[in-house]
């Protein structure tokens, strides 16, 4: 495998955290949210059943160590995860995916369209300044926009929608932040893990993001490319009705106020949702 990635990721610049920065909440008894600085990663499985358990993205660079540390934690020691599923390829989202696989050596699953730039055969477009007076919208073009390659364990998704190794789960694709992306739900309990297809906290804003400000928002502004795929998608989303949801950015959400936070987001999504100019807009 490929190790390139790593000493660009190492090379950037990051200066982004929160005050939910290593702190774990179980949503669910056999759904865990985990923030690593500003992002979210996911653990799905029940410790106190079968201990087994799948890793949902992998937070962001120069975390592994933590990562296992937290998934040892929560699941014994020497835990391993089953598999690694990726909602997107984003920096945030792989930052430490190709050092756990050094450890782990597990399959990991995403969309078709995602695996060019999880193969080392394309880049994401970079950042957009321009989308949000936000100081993360600013700093976006500094970010890390460069696919990765983990060709040798990266595996397309079942086009059936099933999941290996996650019984009861379905993936929805949901693109439009990216071309591949894709969110988890499971509708026995209507519990959903978003992804970036929309998130609870307005990302472009530093001060936000820091504090952990609740708000339903759409897609990262600054990396969302297909503005018309990413609105269908969270009309897609909405349909489902989820009970609970975890985005990747944001704290979890549920009942009353996910409902009609959702809907709001749908009924106004060009005046929340969409930004009013930028390279991707139109």
């Amino acid at each position: 495998m490929e190790h390139n990635q790593d000493s660009k990721f190492e090379e950037t610049f990051l200066p982004m955290t929160s005050v939910g920065n290593g702190v774990g909440m179980a949503v669910l008894p056999d759904v865990y949210c985990y923030t690593d600085k500003i992002v979210n990663l996911v653990l799905v499985g029940d410790p106190n059943k079968s201990g087994e358990f799948v890793l949902i993205d992998t937070g962001m660079p120069k975390s592994a160590e933590k990562i296992m540390e937290m998934i040892q934690e929560h699941f014994g020691e020497r835990a391993i995860p089953k598999a690694i599923v990726l909602t997107h390829g984003h920096f945030d989202h792989v930052g430490s995916v190709a050092e756990l696989l050094e450890e782990w050596k597990i399959p990991v699953y995403a969309h078709e369209l995602e695996l060019p730039f999880l193969t080392g055969q394309r880049d994401y477009p970079p950042g957009d300044p321009n989308v949000d007076s936000g100081l993360v919208a600013k700093l976006s073009p500094m970010f890390p926009n460069h696919g990765i390659n983990i060709s040798d364990y990266v595996h397309v998704l079942p086009a059936d929608g099933t999941i290996p190794n996650m019984p009861n789960w379905k993936w929805v694709h949901t693109p439009g932040h990216t071309p591949g992306h894709i969110s988890l739900f499971r509708e026995q309990d209507r519990v959903l893990i978003a992804g970036d297809a929309f998130v609870t906290v307005k990302q472009e804003s530093l001060y936000k993001v820091m504090t952990q400000t609740q708000e339903i928002s759409g897609p990262p502004k600054y990396y969302t490319t297909d503005w018309e795929a990413a609105f269908e998608s969270v009309k897609k989303l909405e349909a489902l009705k989820p009970q609970v949801v975890v985005t990747g950015h944001g704290l979890p959400m549920g009942g009353e106020e996910l409902a009609e936070s959702l809907w709001y987001l749908v009924e106004h999504f060009d005046e929340i949702g969409r930004p009013k100019s930028g390279r991707y807009v139109n």
